[in-house]
């Protein structure tokens, strides 16, 4: 196969160079025709791991003498603005200063004009005015807080903005991580129906791994890949120049307060996400701040729609596959061994299969048979994320082993000591009414039915059932009895258990208080 920067070139020269000729191509290239349109005709990239393209530089007759101009730009920076360096004052000096000089002015006055923005020096530093074309967009994540069921996070959002229409839109996430961008970029593509043409990244740590001297980035390989797949153009700002995506950088503050204010709070994350899309649709039937007070930014957008690149026929799979080994609890750790997340006593000391998306972490057997799923961690604390039924339903069938299980130790202390309470033999009755009301609704529900057992010195499993479904299952209490009045009186009718004919005559009169 490949390496990615060849497929990269056959795919620029025929899709960006407009050259169609494929034996033309196969030329340029030194790859044969096959080749040639096995990767033109390619659609999926998700399984095929790109190499970073490497950087060309061609070297220039300026080369040996762009160090002593380098020196003198950069003394520059402590003369005052009328006593700096022009174009033709260093052209001049290498005339006259530097033995073998041989350039011609061009070659000198580009150099210069690249190096003076380089180390922000000349009338041209700072800010510059930037023009769009439509199809372009721009991405950041900011941060904002939300609750989702009760849950307070401290979350991020992906913003990808049009600079040409100042359209926007953003996704929700409980972190920042490459399956936060991709899921982002994926749902507000197939959202609008096509790909922007380039979008402008900041060197955030998720794509980028290296900046290259000169002005080129190495960045990650499944972002190479995902942008293989998409067929866009990223584009990388320069260090400390966030002015120069302003527009993204505008409109991450702006959906922060027309969209996240108050801090929103929702059952389900990835329908809100869903429900923030149209949401954007709608933010854009106002006017646009630069244009003609009718000319509206849904009008611009549609521009900026007409200039997308089509999506794939097939999508991106955009979560990520890991091999992990458990310790001899069934468990194994994430981000540098800070979150710590299980899988099952039954897989001790095994390696497993998981899949990671922005939300959740997935763990398959070897067969890649699910075994349970968490909710993704964040943050740089140390975390544990417990999925307590394959546990007690391991050790309800060991119960005498319980204390020397490793799985007694990790229980929460409230529980220890309701199960050092129970009587031996019921204990392994009691784990799998654990393991039933948890499956039902969460550990800690099952937890605060185990503090209310406790209080009430309630040990056998048939109570533990009755506290749980006073406490979880809406069962109404009956009210107490009123012993305020008389107790009704009845009368008596006796009847031997031989002859049960007083009692029939009784019941055909309507009973014995009317007998």
């Amino acid at each position: 196969m490949l390496e990615m920067d060849k497929i990269h070139e056959i795919r620029r020269i025929f899709y960006e160079d407009g050259e169609d000729n494929i034996a033309e191509i196969a030329r340029m290239t030194g790859v044969n025709r096959k080749t040639v349109e096995k990767y033109i005709d390619k659609v999926d990239f998700s399984e095929k791991p790109p190499e970073p393209l490497a950087m060309k530089v061609r070297p220039s007759k300026l080369d040996p003498f762009k160090p002593l101009i380098d020196s003198w730009l950069i003394a520059d920076k402590k003369a005052p603005r009328k006593q700096r360096h022009t174009a033709k004052r260093v052209y001049r000096r290498l005339k006259e200063e530097a033995p073998g000089f041989d350039c011609a002015y061009r070659t000198v006055a580009n150099y210069v004009a690249a190096k003076k923005e380089e180390i922000r020096l000349g009338a041209k530093e700072g800010r510059l005015p930037l023009n769009h074309r439509p199809g372009e967009g721009q991405a950041d994540f900011g941060s904002a807080d939300f609750t989702e069921h009760g849950i307070r996070y401290a979350g991020k959002y992906l913003v990808l903005s049009f600079p040409y229409s100042n359209g926007g839109y953003l996704q929700l996430h409980y972190g920042e991580n490459m399956e936060c961008l991709l899921e982002s970029l994926v749902a507000i593509f197939e959202h609008i129906g096509g790909v922007p043409t380039e979008i402008w990244f900041d060197n955030t740590k998720t794509i980028v791994t290296e900046i290259i001297r000169g002005g080129g980035r190495k960045v990650t390989e499944r972002f190479q890949r995902f942008q293989e797949h998409y067929r866009f153009k990223a584009v990388f700002m320069n260090p400390d120049a966030g002015w120069e995506k302003g527009n993204v950088e505008n409109k991450v503050g702006y959906l922060r307060r027309n969209e996240l204010v108050p801090v929103p709070a929702f059952d389900n994350l990835e329908q809100f996400n869903r429900d923030l899309l149209p949401r954007c649709d709608k933010d854009m039937q106002r006017e646009h701040y630069k244009y003609d007070p009718d000319t509206y930014i849904s009008t611009l957008f549609e521009e900026d729609k007409g200039a997308l690149l089509p999506l794939p026929a097939v999508p991106f799979e955009t979560a990520d596959y890991k091999t992990v080994r458990t310790n001899k609890y069934g468990q194994f750790t994430l981000n540098k061994g800070l979150h710590t997340y299980s899988a099952s006593p039954a897989f001790p000391e095994q390696h497993l299969q998981i899949k990671l998306t922005s939300s959740e972490v997935i763990v398959y057997d070897d067969h890649m048979n699910e075994i349970v799923r968490h909710r993704r961690l964040y943050g740089d604390s140390k975390q544990t994320s417990m999925e307590w039924v394959p546990y007690l339903k391991y050790i309800a069938k060991r119960p005498r082993s319980l204390r020397n299980s490793g799985i007694y130790d990790m229980m929460p202390s409230s529980m220890q000591v309701y199960m050092d309470s129970c009587a031996s033999p019921d204990r392994g009755r009691i784990l799998k009414v654990l393991a039933e009301l948890t499956d039902r609704t969460g550990f800690e529900s099952a937890l605060h039915t185990v503090d209310v057992a406790i209080r009430h010195e309630a040990t056998d499993p048939d109570s533990l059932k009755t506290l749980y479904n006073r406490i979880y299952a809406d069962v109404p209490l009956l009210p107490p009895l009123d012993n305020t009045g008389s107790i009704p009186t009845a009368q008596i009718i006796p009847f031997s258990t031989n002859d049960l004919s007083a009692l029939d005559a009784a019941l055909r009169r309507g009973g014995a208080a009317n007998g």
